[in-house]
């Protein structure tokens, strides 16, 4: 069985951008030293006049040229290693909102496919990537899903704000209709694309900036019945945990009451096509009872060194003996090969 790796990133270097055309080079991403600014570990990317640090949350246990993609045999090696087959890579510099002005937000987009579709090509069996979409400017999002879909992307990284929008908001409907077609699933990682709520909370504030976003769009996108609207559709919440989702369908299940009576099926994630990424120090007994079996991924959170980051998350699942094997069977392997349609 091979053992996918859900949640896998991409740290970005200045070869990230060599992509961009000469009409967009005033919009190049520059690395600056901050040297006084703790939270940015040092060095910082300079985007349309914010600073976002580049050196936090790096994983010190990844070589430098295996999380930059300078060097992609080693970072295959080091799969190897971890006993991973295959990894999902997701970016790292869009985890945050990072402009306003659209034609910037198309530069970056798509010069960072391009680099991720170059990854692709040097190991399309054992590198996938996410595509980040350029959403300030829908009809240029759904052409750069469909050249990223023909060069080896298997999802579309959203964040759980996206601006001053909700993911339920009717803006994004051309979006889902698009990715169903194509049978891309839509992978709402922590992260928030609004400098509302990012600037809001302090920079320690990970949890109210970027996982409470993602939790709450799970609980709108099925409490105002998007896998309804769309039945083809499917939406991962990813770097989350997922000790949360008894709480969020107990909730959705007395507001549904209170509503009119419709009731919550027990089996509403496979139903509805949601997937959740969880962590080896969740309950996962607790959680399979609401979850199922067939609807729970696992991602290391490569490159990073945040509170979700555990390299050998897949090897310890595997070992923990916490429930049946032939569950862990489907979350390292089954669910994120259906989710990411590998």
């Amino acid at each position: 069985m091979a053992i996918i790796d859900a949640d896998a990133h991409v740290l970005e270097s200045e070869h990230t951008w060599d992509y961009m055309l000469d009409s967009e080079r005033d919009f190049r991403p520059k690395i600056v030293s901050t040297p006084n600014d703790a939270d940015s570990g040092g060095e910082s990317w300079l985007v349309d006049g914010r600073l976002h640090g580049k050196a936090r949350n790096v994983g010190g246990d990844t070589p430098r040229e295996s999380r930059e993609m300078a060097d992609i045999a080693a970072r295959i090696r080091h799969m190897d290693q971890l006993g991973v087959d295959v990894q999902v890579l997701y970016p790292t510099i869009f985890l945050r909102p990072f402009t306003r002005r659209p034609e910037i937000e198309l530069a970056l987009a798509r010069s960072y496919n391009r680099w991720l579709a170059d990854i692709w090509k040097s190991a399309p069996d054992r590198l996938r990537w996410v595509a980040v979409l350029p959403l300030l400017t829908m009809d240029k999002a759904l052409e750069e899903l469909r050249w990223s879909r023909e060069n080896g992307a298997c999802g579309i990284f959203v964040r759980g704000l996206e601006g001053d929008k909700q993911l339920t908001d009717p803006y994004f409907y051309p979006l889902y209709e698009e990715a169903s077609r194509l049978d891309l699933p839509v992978c709402v990682h922590s992260a928030t694309g609004s400098f509302a709520v990012h600037d809001f909370f302090d920079p320690d504030s990970g949890f109210n900036k970027f996982k409470l976003a993602v939790v709450g769009s799970f609980h709108s996108v099925l409490f105002y019945g998007i896998p309804q609207r769309f039945p083809r559709l499917k939406i991962a919440f990813i770097e989350v945990s997922a000790q949360w989702v008894p709480y969020v369908l107990h909730d959705i299940a007395r507001r549904w009451q209170r509503r009119g009576g419709k009731t919550l099926s027990k089996d509403v994630l496979r139903e509805n096509r949601l997937y959740v990424a969880c962590q080896t120090d969740d309950d996962l007994s607790y959680v399979l009872k609401y979850a199922g079996p067939d609807n729970l991924v696992i991602g290391s959170d490569y490159g990073h060194a945040d509170t979700a980051s555990e390299l050998d998350a897949l090897r310890n699942l595997k070992q923990s003996g916490e429930v049946d094997g032939r569950v862990i069977d489907k979350i390292l392997g089954d669910n994120p090969r259906a989710l990411y349609g590998l």
